[in-house]
């Protein structure tokens, strides 16, 4: 009985040692091909543009997103998102910051020592449904953290049309009221999020839209502002 017990706890353990050994080589792999993906560009070099419209690529170490003019003559986001056209704090703002990601994340999660196990395990093994995360800015300063871009007129609405569509819904039915930033705002959005679709992959296809050269496959942070040049003054 007692040989038969200590077989069985150390092939357990064998079982044990083997699946965190694949867990830990899956996620060692998973880095290495998210840096070998954003490494292979998938466009040409961004055009120099002086006619254009001015972005800025926004990044806090962990996500990206996008920051655009509100109202352009070529677009308007007021259009789309409701909380674009209202004041913060007594003023307007001037710029909106759009960013895709896993909705669990964006409306629960405030912070990564808030992430359940249970979370990470869906996420990592299924997926999840996405939201959009707008942020509202007056007049952004360029810096080494929202690096900017000049882009032709026409890019920009290849881009600005990419990011309309990933919208879900009529726009006065798709807000969510409530994220884990109060000052930003919720929007039901399209797609699946899963580990080879992620928030900073979808910046990286907007971009890429805009004739910005882009890696080919963008899942990290890192992946998607190596491409973006540190301005001269920050």
């Amino acid at each position: 009985m007692a040989e038969a017990s200590l077989f069985w706890l150390r092939w357990t353990g064998k079982a044990l040692a083997a699946l965190l050994a694949g867990l830990v080589l899956i996620a060692v792999l998973f880095l290495l091909f998210g840096w070998i993906g954003s490494t292979i560009p998938r466009n040409n070099a961004t055009p120099s543009v002086e006619d254009g419209i001015d972005i800025l690529v926004e990044t806090n170490g962990t996500h990206t997103g996008i920051v655009m003019p509100i109202v352009t003559e070529e677009f308007d986001w007021r259009e789309h998102f409701s909380s674009a056209g209202l004041a913060r704090n007594g003023r307007l703002p001037t710029h909106v910051a759009v960013g895709w990601g896993e909705r669990e994340i964006f409306l629960h999660t405030p912070t990564w020592g808030d992430l359940k196990p249970s979370t990470a395990l869906r996420i990592a093994v299924t997926g999840g449904n996405p939201v959009m995360r707008v942020s509202h800015y007056v007049r952004p300063a360029p810096g080494r953290y929202h690096r900017p871009v000049t882009i032709s007129r026409a890019a920009y609405v290849r881009m600005a049309q990419a990011i309309a569509g990933s919208l879900a819904g009529p726009p006065d039915e798709r807000e969510i009221l409530r994220g884990t930033n109060p000052e930003d705002a919720y929007y039901q959005a399209r797609g699946h999020y899963t580990l080879f679709q992620t928030c900073n992959d979808w910046v990286g296809d907007m971009l890429a839209e805009a004739d910005i050269q882009m890696g080919l496959w963008t899942p990290f942070a890192g992946g998607v502002m190596k491409w973006i040049e540190v301005p001269e003054t920050s």
